[in-house]
């Protein structure tokens, strides 16, 4: 047990600390995007940044988000009631394809004989 201790210890010793998470501001974050949308390369401009370009692209998924967009900013009444009708309309079209799904699946059945 003690050479296991001296060996870990030994061994931890020497390692180098873990990395910290680094954290981008959202200029930054509008900066690499803007980057990345005129180099029209994601892969260049997360090299010149020195970051990895997988970061660049989830930044490019959030952007097109309305989640994401949307976050800290208040909609104005009319556009959140018009969103509000949107999404119901979209809700009522769903259960209506659904339907209509379940319709053609029982009359292409054949009648058993």
């Amino acid at each position: 047990m003690d050479r296991i201790g001296s060996y870990l210890s030994h061994v931890l010793k020497d390692s180098p600390p873990p990395a910290k998470r680094r954290r981008y501001d959202a200029a930054f974050r509008a900066e690499a995007l803007r980057l990345a949308e005129q180099s029209r390369s994601t892969q260049a401009a997360a090299r010149a940044l020195n970051i990895d370009p997988k970061r660049i692209y989830k930044w490019q998924k959030e952007a097109l988000t309305p989640v994401a967009a949307a976050r800290g900013a208040e909609l104005d009444p009319t556009t959140a009631a018009e969103l509000r009708q949107l999404r119901a309309l979209a809700r009522r079209q769903g259960q209506e394809l659904d339907i209509l799904k379940k319709a053609i699946a029982i009359f292409s059945q054949t009648p058993d004989q």
